[in-house]
């Protein structure tokens, strides 16, 4: 690694910037990531411990909240200590490893989403054939698919960030290593990181959301079909959580991955951060909780079980 480049850490400049705001960024930060853990560890026991919840929903559910975990145990911990120290530095090594899981995780959660609004359209549109067609054998292949497509982009993209030469500055302009901003740290040419940057983008911001957007065209019309006032509403209420999720989720990554093609704005970039990498995971629980009353109530059974 020494042979290809002359920096050997980077120094995060998180919100160095606002020195008067650490202590309160620090209380916040901690909050979110507290609840972040807190719920989606929940989430993975409820689903874990209740037979009723064994159904490819929450099995997908399951994964989102793992996901979740990955993507802000990435992030936080390294942010904390930036806000608790007058510079925070992070080894080149250290800055790869967190590039690739925030990498893995980001782009898991978006291909996992169209998977998600892919089960709730044979739910809804297919109900009579829904075992069939969302067998045990065929969600596994489905979540396996997941993990294993965004870890190879994630290591393609990171491998490709690791045979940059970067030769100074090493001041990267956010509180977490990002592929825009260490790109433009860059000394040799990024013109193959763009590229695949730009491909990525494609897949996960064009291919994803317009599988999603298809999905939820022939969920809608179903349920306009639908004669039971009741079934209507039941419907509506098991799609909308997914839907708020998918709009929060994927304007923010969305913005952080592709705006940079046209220019890098380093403090809408740390706000968009906050948003997909503590906002997100931390309200995710939240919203897929409050919403279902089969969640609610195997979660009730875990507090029981504890306190028994």
């Amino acid at each position: 690694m020494s042979n290809h480049t002359a920096v050997t850490e980077f120094i995060l400049q998180g919100f160095s910037e606002h020195p008067e705001y650490h202590i309160f960024l620090f209380c916040c930060f901690l909050s979110l990531y507290c609840v972040a853990l807190t719920g989606n560890v929940l989430i993975i026991m409820a689903i874990s411990f209740n037979p009723g919840l064994h159904t490819p929903m929450y099995f997908f559910l399951f994964n989102l909240a793992t996901m979740d975990i990955i993507c802000t145990s990435a992030i936080m911990p390294k942010t904390l200590e930036g806000l608790m120290i007058e510079k925070s530095s992070i080894s080149f090594g250290g800055c790869m490893a967190q590039l690739y899981f925030l990498t893995w995780a980001l782009s898991s959660e978006l291909l996992l989403l169209t998977v998600m609004a892919y089960d709730r359209y044979a739910a809804i549109c297919h109900p009579l054939h829904y075992s069939t067609m969302m067998s045990k054998a065929f969600c596994s292949v489905l979540a396996t698919g997941v993990w294993v497509i965004c870890a190879f982009n994630s290591a393609i993209n990171t491998g490709l960030t690791v045979r940059l030469n970067f030769c100074g500055p090493n001041v990267i302009t956010h509180f977490f290593c990002e592929i825009p901003p260490l790109l433009r740290l860059s000394c040799s040419s990024t013109y193959v990181n763009n590229v695949m940057t730009t491909l990525a983008d494609a897949f996960y911001g064009g291919f994803d959301f317009l599988m999603i957007i298809v999905s939820y065209g022939f969920i809608i019309s179903s349920i306009l079909k639908m004669r039971s006032s009741e079934g209507k509403q039941k419907a509506f209420s098991t799609c909308s959580s997914h839907l708020i999720v998918v709009c929060m989720y994927c304007t923010a990554v969305f913005y952080a991955y592709i705006s940079p093609m046209s220019g890098y704005s380093a403090a809408k970039s740390k706000l968009v951060g906050v948003l997909y990498s503590m906002v997100s995971p931390t309200l995710n629980p939240l919203i897929y909780t409050l919403r279902n009353k089969e969640v609610k109530a195997a979660l009730r059974k875990v507090f029981l079980f504890f306190r028994n």
